[in-house]
């Protein structure tokens, strides 16, 4: 299963467009509420989560996506159980995706050492040890990182092309008339 992280003051849009492409893949996803079961954007859009944080294992992670938006990754990165669940994935050689400011919680992580990253502009002091691109989306390996909400089709369809096949995300994005 793969994991949407939801804390209050996320990027909608980061959020949704991803889990709406990795649902017409036909992936394993879900929300889940790390500030409860309703979360609040930070653009005022309250979204009723899958399931909250507390019934989260983490035993069949295949993926940690997390959204960004502020206060939103900061909220994220001060619960301990995300970090965990990115670090799982990470270890395991599973998906870890993060857009916009939520890279960053990946670099204080020591995740994107050596990897191409990229960010919102501005956050890129914060992707220790990363050689930030400026690009829309990177992948490195299983890490997959966004630039910001304008790119949240683009990550999406990274995300579905590193789950599935690049095929299978030129389809999503096909039908949906994003190509």
């Amino acid at each position: 299963m793969y994991y949407i992280f939801l804390a209050e003051g996320f990027e909608v849009t980061e959020a949704l467009a991803p889990l709406d492409i990795m649902r017409r893949a036909k992936l394993g996803v879900k929300t889940v509420g790390v500030t409860g079961e309703y979360v609040t954007s930070s653009h005022g859009v309250t979204v009723k989560a899958d399931m909250t944080i507390d019934a989260l294992t983490c035993e069949d992670i295949e993926g940690a996506i997390l959204p960004g938006g502020m206060p939103g990754t900061l909220n994220l990165e001060a619960d301990q159980r995300v970090l965990d669940c990115v670090k799982r994935c990470f270890e395991d050689g599973k998906l870890v995706a993060a857009i916009c400011a939520a890279p960053s919680i990946l670099g204080h992580l020591g995740i994107l050492r050596g990897k191409k990253a990229t960010c919102f502009p501005g956050f890129e002091k914060d992707l220790l040890g990363a050689v930030p691109t400026g690009a829309h989306t990177e992948t490195d390996g299983s890490v997959i990182t966004g630039k910001g909400a304008g790119c949240a089709v683009e990550f999406g369809h990274a995300i579905v092309s590193k789950a599935v096949s690049r095929a299978v995300a030129d389809k999503v994005l096909g039908d949906m008339q994003c190509l």
